[in-house]
């Protein structure tokens, strides 16, 4: 184990002695076992994010032929002849 130092404000430091105290378990161990939980949370969220999938949509066939494809979509683009821009 390696020996660190962190400053905790007040309030937190009193939440923490109140936890320890109903854990009977010294204020460190709370803190490790808060850190772990912490990152395995981290953890576990990582591997969700990696393994995500883009939602897709199948809206059935197409009613269209595909030869008419190309027209229907030019249709209202295309000005008829003789009509002004």
């Amino acid at each position: 184990m390696q020996k660190i130092q962190i400053l905790f404000p007040e309030p937190q430091m009193s939440r923490l002695r109140d936890a320890a105290a109903v854990e009977d378990r010294p204020i460190s161990e709370v803190v490790r076992r808060a850190t772990e939980a912490w990152l395995d949370r981290r953890a576990t969220a990582r591997a969700a994010r990696d393994t995500v999938t883009v939602p897709t949509f199948h809206g059935g066939r197409i009613k269209t032929p595909a030869a008419a494809l190309r027209a229907l979509a030019w249709e209202e683009r295309v000005p008829e002849k003789g009509a002004s821009r």
